[in-house]
């Protein structure tokens, strides 16, 4: 799994550098702000990868989730940290210029069966890819199961009450799942 003892930069609500860095566990527990890239993988088809977070995972263990998301490490930039967590999470080494940067989606919640809180500023990233699952690979054991799911699909599943129990619950969750859903449906008929 990853590297638990990395050190996390602490930034303050705005995204800016203290100066200050923490270990994943200290960041939750104290409920500092940090940074975190999230990459949502779709291809031509309109489908998007979505992966099954592992049974040991300390958060949302067993759900379905962003196609590969991570903690920014110190010293790394979002950009930077997508990359080691896409090659990380599912074996694959995307090319720089084919990562689309997206926005920011800024996460305050309590992760759900801990004590811990999650402030997080999510980079958000999409990137393009034709594979299949069968090209792709779980080195580091984060991820259970990968599985292309049909971009209608997921938008119904993550709209009914007790279907969208499967997925990682992003708060707003139809808010940030819903803008995903648009921006994808536009890209992948590029």
């Amino acid at each position: 799994m990853g590297n638990q003892q990395a050190l996390i930069d602490i930034v303050d609500e705005n995204g800016n550098p203290t100066g200050y860095a923490k270990t994943k566990r200290e960041i939750h527990e104290q409920g500092f702000w940090h940074n975190a890239a999230h990459v949502w993988i779709y291809n031509s088809h309109c489908e998007i990868l979505m992966q099954l977070r592992s049974k040991d995972k300390d958060s949302y263990p067993g759900l379905w989730d962003i196609s590969v998301a991570g903690h920014t490490e110190s010293g790394e930039t979002p950009i930077q940290s997508a990359v080691r967590e896409m090659k990380e999470e599912i074996g694959l080494n995307p090319e720089y210029g084919k990562l689309e940067p997206e926005g920011i989606y800024i996460i305050s919640q309590p992760i759900e069966g801990t004590l811990w809180q999650d402030n997080e500023i999510g980079n958000v990233f999409f990137y393009k890819f034709n594979g299949s699952v069968d090209d792709l690979s779980m080195p580091d054991g984060e991820v259970e199961k990968l599985e292309f799911v049909p971009i209608d699909r997921f938008e119904k599943e993550v709209n009914d009450v007790e279907l969208r129990k499967k997925y990682v619950p992003y708060q707003p969750l139809s808010e940030y799942y819903s803008w995903v859903i648009s921006r994808i449906a536009v890209l992948c008929k590029k």
